[in-house]
């Protein structure tokens, strides 16, 4: 019995099942790769689902962290700490919002606080509907589940006690059409992480700030996945060029610490009040200064040029492999649709063959890497994929 089957076995005695049994045990990582504790090196092409924007022990996560903890770690929400002050300003001017920020530890919390202060603020005109799209992905607590769009996960928790109108994702008239006079919020992801990567197709966000505004609600933009770079700008939204109400982050700001936010702009900024809601670990000084290493590498390092160019040089790659039959998303966020539901067994394949990526459907992989990866580490990475794809039989009825 290797070590990494010990760890599995003592996991599955002590820690609850819903993640089901992890297949790698991981000690440590540096830069792109990550090594188990039976001592396999892997190239991580999932970055802790999109967070690890720097990679593993990057120098300058390290030693804000390390200066940080040896400084102060904690003040709760009764105090105030420079970090906290430096990281909101500095979100603000990187997302382009006249308003105020609100400090949680997830992107899960972020959008929780993000439904609060919609519903405040609609409660104010008379208004209460939550509309959300299908398939969309918010988070897994009951206020975020309740507009998530994905039945499966949601329904064995219903009724969840909120009214909640679903639409399909992309389709401009299905939303026109829901956002009426009782509508308090309209929450979207501009790409849809967990349903593979799915983006916006061209003009429905636009479309979906015009009818929000001409009816009073708030435009919730859900950018926990796709914010900080991964698709080449700091904020996905941006290409849209559109000025949500709301911007709820996560994920990649904090490089893996566990940090989230809210950016609220307008009457929306001020909706929270004393008292109607908190955190007692929310903006905390080592995840403040952890998130704003990240953001000085990202600019110091012009980051955002080199994904932009690393996601052209996938995208050739990628288009030549067999048995991929699309493509989606941007830059160094991706989900590879097969010709077969075969991801899981993929990926499986790719662990053995020493690289990491997520079968987020039972069609798609989801690839979402370090954005200081490499051109070469790229090109490791769709070799493996298409020796993976090879060895896996195809599914019956299924095209090679």
């Amino acid at each position: 019995m290797t070590y990494s089957d010990e760890l599995k076995r003592r996991f599955q005695a002590a820690i609850m099942g819903n993640y089901g049994l992890p297949p790698v045990a991981i000690r440590e990582g540096e830069g792109r790769r990550v090594t188990d504790v039976d001592g396999n090196a892997y190239l991580d092409m999932i970055g802790g689902i999109a967070v690890s924007s720097l990679g593993h022990s990057h120098p300058a996560l390290v030693e804000a962290v390390s200066t940080q903890a040896a400084r102060l770690a904690h003040t709760s929400n009764l105090y105030l700490h420079e970090k906290e002050i430096e990281l909101a300003e500095k979100l603000l001017e990187l997302s382009r919002v006249e308003g105020k920020v609100f400090f949680c530890n997830s992107g899960t919390e972020a959008n929780e606080a993000a439904l609060k202060l919609a519903l405040l603020a609609g409660k104010q005109a008379g208004r209460s509907k939550i509309v959300a799209a299908e398939n969309g992905f918010h988070g897994r607590s009951l206020g975020a589940l309740s507009i998530t769009g994905k039945a499966a996960i949601r329904e064995p928790f219903e009724p969840l006690g909120r009214e909640v109108e679903f639409v399909t994702y992309g389709d401009a008239d299905a939303l026109k059409a829901a956002v009426d006079d009782d509508c308090a919020a309209v929450f979207l992801e501009p790409v849809q992480g967990e349903a593979g990567v799915v983006p916006a197709p061209p003009g429905y966000l636009a479309a979906a700030r015009r009818y929000t505004a001409e009816a009073g609600a708030a435009l919730v933009i859900d950018e926990v996945q796709s914010g900080f770079g991964r698709t080449g700008a700091w904020f996905a939204h941006h290409a849209a060029g559109i000025a949500p109400d709301v911007i709820t982050v996560a994920k990649g700001l904090g490089g893996g610490l566990p940090i989230g936010a809210v950016i609220a702009a307008g009457p929306h900024a001020d909706a929270l009040t004393p008292g109607t809601h908190g955190s007692t670990f929310g903006g905390n000084p080592i995840a403040c200064a952890a998130s704003l290493a990240v953001i000085d590498t990202i600019e110091r390092e012009h980051l955002l040029d080199q994904v932009l160019d690393l996601g052209e040089h996938l995208d050739s790659r990628l288009a030549d492999i067999p048995r991929v039959a699309e493509v989606r998303g941007t830059a160094l966020w991706r989900g590879i649709a097969l010709t077969e539901p075969i991801a899981a067994d993929v990926c499986a394949a790719l662990a053995s063959r020493g690289v990491l990526a997520n079968p987020v459907r039972p069609d798609t992989i989801r690839i979402a890497p370090p954005l200081t990866i490499t051109r070469n580490e790229l090109d490791e990475c769709c070799d493996e994929l298409a020796a993976a794809l090879d060895e896996v039989e195809p599914t019956p009825g299924g095209r090679p």
